[in-house]
């Protein structure tokens, strides 16, 4: 058996143990934003030396989780076809792509200032893409042409807020028979909001 091969189970057991540690991270900050990273090592199940091994710091830990976050709200955004699908299937596609993704990564994505350079890049180009999505639907009519995109831009990750939210209190909703978690169903509230609020005038 060649290095590189007994090399490849450990890289790959290695990507599992990092991206565990980043998951059950944003599960424990969001409960408890002073959590250390001995909390967090002992949540995941493993060392605390493990932790410090692959992140210098909490500081460091938090900016790797905003990175994988972002990643993933910009794969999301890529699944819904923003350059190529018809632009009301990609706009509700996305927009539920993104909230299922920014539902599990809230305390991420909550940084108030990124300082990950991956991180930044990827949440630049998630606003650049954001912006052509909303450029093509006003090409397309479903925005009115005089409708100032970056004021659309805003008033749409506000929505998307307000969804992840109404997502984050379902629990409480479906005990009362009120509320509805699903992303798809978030997706139209979002978009018919957004459409009913931007769209030409009757």
């Amino acid at each position: 058996m060649t290095q590189t091969a007994k090399e490849r189970p450990l890289r790959a057991d290695a990507e599992r143990t990092v991206r565990n540690i980043l998951e059950v991270a944003e599960r424990v900050l969001a409960e408890d934003p002073t959590a250390g990273l001995g909390q967090i090592a002992a949540a995941a199940g493993v060392a605390r030396t493990t932790v410090h091994r692959r992140f210098a710091s909490r500081e460091a830990l938090i900016d790797a989780m905003a990175a994988h976050a972002f990643r993933q709200v910009e794969e999301a955004i890529d699944i819904g076809r923003p350059e190529t699908a018809p632009p009301m299937v990609a706009l509700h596609q996305i927009t539920a792509n993104v909230i299922q993704v920014k539902s599990g990564w809230r305390y991420a994505v909550g940084q108030p200032r990124l300082t990950d350079p991956d991180a930044v890049a990827a949440h630049d180009r998630i606003f650049t893409k954001c912006h052509r999505l909303l450029e093509r639907a006003q090409q397309a009519g479903l925005l009115r042409s005089g409708v100032d995109l970056g004021w659309a831009r805003r008033v749409y990750h506000a929505l998307i807020e307000q969804a992840i939210i109404e997502s984050a209190q379902s629990g409480e909703g479906a005990e009362s028979g009120e509320g509805d978690a699903d992303p798809d169903a978030l997706a139209s509230l979002v978009v018919d909001t957004l459409l009913g609020g931007l769209g030409p005038k009757g």
